[in-house]
């Protein structure tokens, strides 16, 4: 008798539990046809711009700041001379850290792109509208 009481105990928990997991996987799939639902299309394009590069690199730009030791608007030769001495100093030869001068390129990397990025997105803004007719 308990056998079978536990039995229907362990049925009805499964059920429960893979009627939640497809209805998460439901919606998860859904948000990411969506874009990612609508807090990021409330965040706008340029905000939109931002994120692919954070998915790119795997890093935001607050942490690469944080790594390389700068704010966002700092000057690039400050970048460049605490990049070469943070990559210096983990140099594994002089018994620095693999990983930890892996992460400096990388955050130099993400500094760079979000440079790159705003560059472009300055040169656009400057370009004169094009007047010539296609017809």
């Amino acid at each position: 008798m308990s056998a079978r009481i536990i039995a229907q105990i362990v049925i009805s928990l499964g059920t429960v539990v893979g009627r939640a997991f497809f209805a998460a996987y439901k919606q998860a799939a859904a948000n990411a046809a969506a874009g990612g639902g609508p807090a990021a299309a409330a965040r706008g394009a340029k905000e939109g711009a931002v994120d692919a590069l954070t998915r790119k690199t795997g890093m935001s730009m607050e942490e690469a700041c944080q790594i390389l030791n700068v704010s966002r608007e700092a000057e690039i030769e400050k970048v460049i001379k605490n990049y070469e001495h943070l990559f210096a100093m983990n140099e594994t030869e002089k018994g620095g850290s693999f990983y930890l001068q892996s992460k400096v390129v990388r955050a130099k990397e993400r500094i760079d792109l979000e440079r790159a990025e705003e560059a472009k997105a300055k040169a656009k803004e400057e370009a004169p509208p094009s007047s010539e007719n296609p017809s």
